[in-house]
């Protein structure tokens, strides 16, 4: 992505423009260790905050959605509280979308069938989800998302074209294997942080305040209070006639292959 060529070669510039000065006056070592430090953190908020577009484009909302549409999605599944979701979300006639673990639909894989039987879109969360998937290769990250592309298509019928990445992190790597894989990457707006929190209170309000026309929402759907959470959120969405639609309607991006 240009971001990440355009700050290393501003710092670049920088350095070479301070080594410059250096041949005429002093330059204490602490200014170069800061400008390695100012790199670092801009290539590390950059990386890790998926909406800023650092390394890769991302679909995090659909900021010209006027109307009170609104999409929700789930990671990490398939995984049985999965079942308890959908049975929410057909009491609400609402639609989702299930970015899978291809570790877990190969571990689930009725509760898979029934996420696409139901109506749900699905999207590819890499096989393994390792906590050290962002240090892996191109050639390990493509791997990765063939491999689940595999199993999706296997019960779906075609490729999807939506990828999250682990733990919403971008680095080169993974712009480079996207570039082969051909996905969209989708990340969000509203963060619930059920992953980190049971707090079911904390969850509720933190996604309610942020509600909003042509937002995603991110859950997990592997947690009872997830569960309990969506049932009150799509309470509070349909009292306040909001309609749930699906990422391929939100975004009017093409979800699958044909």
């Amino acid at each position: 992505m240009l971001k990440h060529k355009a700050v290393t070669v501003f710092f670049i510039l920088v350095l070479m423009l301070l080594a410059l000065v250096s041949v005429f006056v002093v330059v204490e070592i602490k200014y170069f260790v800061l400008l390695g430090c100012l790199w670092f953190l801009v290539v590390f908020f950059g990386s890790s905050y998926i909406a800023s577009n650092y390394h890769v484009k991302t679909y995090c909302c659909n900021p010209l959605e006027t109307e009170k549409k609104i999409a929700i999605t789930f990671d990490d599944g398939p995984h049985e509280m999965t079942v308890l979701v959908l049975d929410a979300l057909r009491q609400y006639n609402a639609k989702a979308t299930f970015f899978c673990i291809g570790k877990n639909i190969e571990k689930n894989p009725d509760i898979f069938r029934k996420i696409i039987e139901e109506g749900h879109l699905v999207g590819n969360h890499s096989y393994g989800h390792s906590s050290f998937f962002d240090f892996y290769r191109k050639k390990r990250v493509i791997a990765e998302i063939e491999k689940t592309d595999a199993l999706i298509a296997a019960v779906l019928g075609k490729k999807t074209r939506l990828f999250r990445p682990p733990f919403g992190v971008t680095n080169p790597s993974m712009r480079r294997a996207l570039a082969v894989t051909k996905h969209k990457t989708i990340g969000w707006n509203i963060r619930s942080l059920d992953g980190i929190t049971k707090n079911e209170k904390f969850i509720y309000k933190r996604i309610v305040k942020r509600i909003a026309p042509g937002g995603i929402i991110l859950l997990h759907d592997t947690s009872l209070q997830t569960v309990n959470v969506l049932k009150q959120i799509l309470e509070f969405l349909q009292n306040n006639n909001y309609t749930v639609v699906s990422l391929e309607q939100l975004l009017k991006i093409k979800a699958h292959e044909e």
